[in-house]
């Protein structure tokens, strides 16, 4: 059974247009350096699936990506206590979904993207997963 996430990212440093391009190879998910998040991280297996979050500028959820690789050294520092998984693009968004769109759901009050709002890798519930495909459009979400 697949567990679902949400990666944030500054476009300014690593934007969905760049996950994209990384075709099937994939990206490591580097840099993280929060244990919360590296924990997240850890607990997620091959194919599940995660919201791309472009924070800073945009905010709003552009695409979905798969974890491509599971937890492994973060080749980004020598400090073993940082590990990372490595995520490939699956999907656009169809029709971004805005911060300000999730804030105003009731149905997304809980969502880590609301009550979390720092935190760069977070958790998402199946039925929050839905709730956003649906908002952006997705009719066949991939699940």
């Amino acid at each position: 059974m697949s567990s679902y996430w949400l990666f944030k990212s500054e476009p300014f440093k690593w934007s969905w247009e760049q996950q994209k391009a990384r075709g099937d190879a994939g990206e490591e998910w580097d840099g993280i350096r929060n244990y919360q998040a590296r924990n997240n991280m850890r607990a997620m297996k091959l194919g599940d699936k995660a919201f791309f979050y472009h924070s800073n500028e945009g905010l709003e959820i552009v695409g979905i990506v798969e974890v491509s690789k599971e937890i492994h050294p973060d080749s980004t520092t020598d400090d073993p206590r940082w590990e990372c998984v490595d995520v490939r693009a699956v999907c656009d968004m169809p029709e971004p979904v805005s911060l300000k769109a999730v804030k105003a759901n009731p149905k997304l009050a809980d969502m880590a993207l609301v009550t979390s709002m720092r935190l760069s890798v977070q958790p998402v519930t199946k039925e929050e997963w839905l709730e956003v495909c649906r908002m952006g459009g997705l009719d066949d979400p991939p699940l």
